[in-house]
């Protein structure tokens, strides 16, 4: 009866505890204390996608990835922003060496210092940009709610980034456990690896021979020095081809391939070639959730003032 009692206690804490949070995490939670937020995000991220303004579309992707591996990591939390210099910084870690996107999220918080300082999280920023740049990507088709009002870690974790982020090399059976230990199922597995829809990879990490053999990227410099297109066909759009080149045997990265030697799993990939609209519905609903993950909210962590670096007090 006491461990009853005990049981039923903690669940009103975890309870209070949740409500507490979503109550500091909410859309609107910038619209007035940082008016402008939205507006610096947009302006910034069509600049970076923008040749013409010295940007590139590449940059999306870069963008998404750095979101991607920040949220894997010890939540949500922009440790992944903290620099060399930072004790146990993430960005040494051999998933993240080759991470980009960085300099378009300070040229962000370089901005909403100017008009409101010590407001914005670096963990907020790096969740609006990466929306708006699929947002901008896929011509205003893929977009999902988020909830704001994140805080920044003092601290990173690199031997966490070392075995949390899933690998190019990982076969499916590793993939699916790999995305459970963060509690995303198999489908959403799929889901999310639509963003390889936009962007490049090394030919390096190709274990797709026959692939990396037809593509110029690959074959025109030395074997494993070139970048190859994950999506062959539409590189630059945020589309469902990737899945099409999936079924063609076009993939360059072995674990992108492997989503098929799964026969659940090829049914989706099959849908999501056939229904672009429900892969954009899908991918949505998944990082929707995956902006969830682990966040700081509240009186927990910091509003850094440079994403780079702690804040001094």
């Amino acid at each position: 009866m006491a461990s009853s009692v005990s049981g039923h206690c903690f669940l009103v804490a975890l309870f209070l505890l949740s409500v507490t949070a979503n109550g500091e995490f909410k859309e609107n939670f910038y619209d007035t204390s940082c008016p402008k937020l939205q507006e610096t995000i947009k302006s910034v991220i069509t600049s970076a996608l923008s040749p013409d303004k010295g940007g590139e579309k590449r940059m999306g992707a870069s963008l998404l990835r750095l979101f991607f591996h920040d949220c894997f990591v010890q939540g949500c939390d922009a440790s992944v922003l903290l620099d060399e210099t930072a004790q146990n910084s993430e960005r040494t870690a051999d998933p993240n060496v080759s991470l980009r996107g960085f300099n378009v999220i300070d040229t962000i918080k370089t901005k909403l210092e100017e008009i409101c300082p010590r407001v914005v999280s670096c963990a907020d920023i790096l969740a609006l940009a990466t929306r708006e740049a699929v947002f901008q990507l896929s011509n205003g088709i893929t977009s999902w709610t988020l909830l704001l009002g994140r805080r920044d870690s003092t601290t990173a974790n690199r031997s966490q980034a070392q075995t949390d982020l899933p690998r190019p090399s990982f076969d499916i059976s590793t993939l699916i456990q790999s995305f459970k230990n963060k509690s995303f199922t198999p489908n959403e597995l799929v889901a999310l690896s639509g963003a390889h829809t936009i962007g490049l990879a090394p030919c390096s990490a190709g274990a797709n021979l026959e692939v990396i053999a037809e593509r110029k990227e690959c074959t025109t410099l030395i074997l494993g020095s070139g970048l190859a297109r994950l999506d062959v066909d539409t590189p630059e759009a945020f589309d469902s081809k990737y899945y099409d080149g999936l079924l063609a045997n076009k993939g360059l990265l072995k674990s992108d391939q492997e989503l098929l030697n799964d026969p659940n799993l090829r049914k989706l990939v099959n849908d999501y070639s056939s229904k672009p609209d429900l892969f954009s519905a899908h991918f949505a609903r998944a990082m929707e959730k995956l902006s969830k993950l682990g966040v700081l909210t509240g009186t927990n962590g910091q509003i850094r003032a440079n994403c780079n670096k702690v804040n001094s007090n």
